[in-house]
């Protein structure tokens, strides 16, 4: 007789559901179940009993699937991969899954699993039901990038429309627009909007200031205290303290300068500093907390209060920023000839200029606006911002645009410039890690961190966005001078499928006004107000008195 080891013994998906059911009658309860030895007399492994290789397409009772969770191979990820999707969801409404933590527990080999698994139970809690089975995509995408950095309890991504306006020229480079955007016309108004510039030779940019700030704030237990610490910050031993704290926590982040004030015992300091070619917020948080250790060691009974005392601003308009800047300050400028403001734009300088002024100037003065003199810089701004992976909310202080018109050379070309104090971007870091906005950034030539020139791509960024809000701005007030808004948008920017009968009423005429009505009576039913009757200032007098009598 020979002896030796006996084989290892194979089963079948069926051999392992079977065992699996006479498991659950050994071993009725959590407490009952007790993993098998882990070696037997003749070799073969019993764990295999009840750890099968794979999944079961059944579901099995919550008892099991804790067992296997709880007293399976480990890590915790490989004992959840002998689960299905519907067992996994059974452990979580058990509370013995957190949803949130299920990229962690899966491991990162199963995000997809983990965002599919989440909106089932999302799914299933609401009142709709309709998440789990809804067109929100969430395949196919690199959740990796996203894990730890951009969003918590992924469910999916939202795809936005990405088209390109232009080309643009910006300082002798030509550039692509990125654009995402669901506005209708906004992309085809920028394009005409690059036409005109490129004509003129297109745009040049000045890059007036670079630094991102943050504002704690700071409490003291008298205004003394307060006003003691406001001048030692002022001072410039103070000022070296705080900078060499600051600066020990980065390589890329350099503080340029402080800003003290002071509202009774509370204290604002707003720090700015380079921050390289990333937007910078994380950075000079860190930064600033370093310093705020020092400024306490100087005076140690000072209380901070807030990381962030709103001094900084961040996504709030505020005037600090419209007149000290935050980010990049640029200035924007180009020459557009008079014929093709008449030709390309179907307007006039003297039109274009004589609304900037009334719209865009004294319009917005009367509206008490801070920075909001401009006709939709916001729009540009934010649809440059969505394809490049840069934060939405801070488009509040970023599209503070002051754009001006005159004009030039005799008064037939148009002199146009735009203003902005307050462009907050990166390249590095946020949402330029995930492949599609890198890919953006990419194809404009400023992916990642400059190799040479530590905040150069970034800078970049802020020029072409200026540039691409200067476009934007000349094709809308061109379209308002002559007119065509409504008929673009109507032509450009409606849905075919979703779009109701209009409810736009029709143009006032003789008979839909009776103070028309009553003149067109007088007239013969003669409008006075003809196509081919020019609108002067006295007509509205004239039409009054003809009214009284």
């Amino acid at each position: 007789m020979m002896h030796g080891f006996a084989p290892r013994s194979i089963f079948s998906l069926e051999d392992v559901d079977r065992k699996l059911k006479e498991a659950k009658h050994v071993f009725p309860t959590v407490q009952q179940f007790t993993p098998p030895d882990s070696s037997s007399e003749d070799g073969s492994s019993p764990e295999a009993e009840y750890f099968p290789e794979y999944p079961s397409e059944e579901v099995r009772p919550l008892d099991q699937c804790i067992a296997i969770f709880e007293k399976g191979p480990r890590p915790a990820s490989a004992s959840l991969a002998l689960l299905n999707d519907e067992e996994i969801i059974q452990l979580a409404n058990s509370g013995k899954i957190a949803p949130h933590a299920l990229e962690k527990i899966l491991g990162m080999d199963a995000l997809d699993r983990a965002v599919r698994i989440r909106r089932a139970l999302i799914s299933r809690a609401s009142s709709t039901h309709t998440l789990e089975s809804s067109s929100i995509p969430y395949e196919t995408y690199d959740y990796s990038r996203v894990l730890g950095a951009c969003c918590e309890n992924v469910v999916g991504y939202i795809p936005i429309p990405l088209g390109v306006a232009g080309p643009l020229k910006v300082d002798g480079v030509s550039y692509p627009i990125p654009m995402a955007t669901a506005e209708g016309t906004l992309v085809a108004s920028t394009s005409r909007g690059c036409k005109a510039l490129n004509a003129g030779g297109g745009v040049t940019t000045v890059l007036t200031a670079d630094g991102m700030t943050r504002g704690p704030a700071i409490d003291f237990p008298s205004i003394v205290q307060a006003g003691q610490a406001k001048a030692w910050i002022d001072s410039e031993d103070g000022f070296a303290t705080l900078r060499a704290a600051f600066e020990s926590t980065s390589r890329f982040a350099k503080l340029k300068s402080l800003k003290a004030a002071l509202a009774g015992r509370t204290l604002y300091v707003r720090f700015t500093t380079t921050t390289g070619d990333a937007m910078g917020m994380n950075m000079i948080s860190k930064g600033t907390e370093k310093a705020l250790d020092a400024l306490q060691k100087r005076f140690p009974e000072m209380v901070v209060l807030a990381l962030s005392g709103n001094y900084c601003t961040d996504k709030k308009p505020a005037a600090i920023n419209w007149i000290e800047g935050r980010g990049k300050s640029v200035v924007a400028e180009a020459v557009i000839p008079g014929h093709v403001v008449r030709t390309v734009l179907k307007t006039t300088v003297a039109d274009l200029r004589n609304l900037n002024i009334k719209k865009n100037l004294i319009g917005s003065a009367m509206a008490g606006s801070i920075g909001g003199f401009n006709a939709h810089a916001a729009n540009i701004l934010t649809a440059i911002f969505l394809a490049t992976g840069q934060d939405p909310a801070q488009n509040v202080e970023s599209s503070m645009c002051m754009t001006l018109m005159e004009p030039t050379n005799g008064g037939e070309d148009l002199l146009m410039c735009v203003n902005m104090p307050c462009i907050e971007v990166g390249t590095v870091g946020g949402g330029t890690v995930l492949a599609p906005q890198q890919g953006v950034l990419d194809m404009l030539g400023v992916k990642g961190a400059h190799p040479s020139q530590p905040g150069k791509n970034a800078q970049t960024l802020a020029r072409i966005i200026a540039s691409a809000v200067m476009a934007g701005e000349l094709s809308l007030l061109s379209a308002l001078a002559a007119g065509h808004l409504i008929k673009a948008h109507m032509a450009h920017n409606r849905s075919q499928v979703n779009t109701p009968a209009s409810s736009v009423p029709p143009t006032p005429g003789p008979h839909s006004n009776p103070v028309l009505a009553q003149l067109a009576r007088q007239k013969g039913n003669r409008s006075p107000f003809s196509p081919l009757t020019p609108l002067t200032p006295s007509m509205s007098q004239s039409s009054l008195s003809k009214l009284r009598n």
